[in-house]
């Protein structure tokens, strides 16, 4: 097992991806603490998890206020130790364009993508830097290289974040802590489930591969990039989108 014994905290590990990720990890030996605002939804995460034989608890966290993410770190160390891995997936959309966005849609988006990226990798890098070791990964997008319409709040957000990765890549490194992202394309979540059948064929067809990525496709990269096997990765933002942008 590649994540044997190694403690993650994943973020928005409710559903979709992070949930995706969380039984990943469990498959391959980690100890998960599932972060979200959904309670039912941690509940229910946790419960798979512990269902593949490892060892998991949930937190209600807020990522956007320091107090809830320092219980959050505080929590994982009583239970399990030490922090190996932060996964910064928690996220959210607010769409619309900019002539009709408003400072509610904005702020709301750059609150949760941003602040709570910095707040709990903030809190994360100083457990690790006395550990002398860790890693993060952060939820990014292609929409954070190429921009998408009518999601300037989202696009602003994973723009920052790839700047924020290659950051903490430089200033980390010293303390033995590797920072990278992952940028997915269209993954069939519950969101996107729910569109009409005609914009699905639109997203797959954008996509060299014809087809819809899936969470397990992104939690496949989360967990390479959380191991020894990419001990050498850090600063990178590693697309996994079926060819969409090229």
């Amino acid at each position: 097992m590649r994540l044997q014994d190694k403690v993650a905290i994943i973020t928005g590990a409710g559903q979709g991806i992070g949930q995706a990720t969380a039984l990943k990890f469990a498959a391959e030996g980690a100890k998960v603490v599932i972060s979200d605002m959904n309670e039912a939804a941690i509940e229910d995460t946790v419960a798979a998890v512990k269902e593949k034989g490892a060892e998991a608890i949930g937190l209600l966290v807020n990522v956007t206020k320091r107090a809830d993410v320092k219980q959050l770190m505080k929590k994982t160390v009583e239970t399990f130790g030490r922090i190996d891995i932060v996964i910064n997936n928690a996220g959210i959309t607010a769409d619309a364009q900019l002539l009709k966005m408003t400072d509610e849609e904005w702020d709301r988006v750059i609150d949760v993508n941003l602040k709570g990226v910095f707040l709990v990798s903030q809190e994360a890098a100083a457990i690790m830097k006395m550990q002398n070791s860790g890693v993060i990964l952060n939820a990014s997008s292609v929409v954070g290289s190429y921009g998408n319409f009518g999601q300037t709040n989202y696009a602003a957000t994973k723009w920052g974040v790839n700047g924020m990765t290659k950051t903490w890549a430089k200033e980390l490194g010293r303390y033995n802590i590797r920072v990278n992202a992952i940028a997915p394309g269209f993954i069939l979540t519950p969101m996107t489930e729910k569109m009409p059948e005609k914009v699905l064929t639109i997203m797959k067809d954008k996509a060299v591969l014809k087809d819809l990525g899936t969470p397990e496709d992104i939690a496949n990269g989360y967990a390479f990039l959380a191991s020894d096997e990419a001990r050498f990765i850090t600063g990178t933002i590693l697309s996994i989108d079926g060819g969409v942008v090229l």
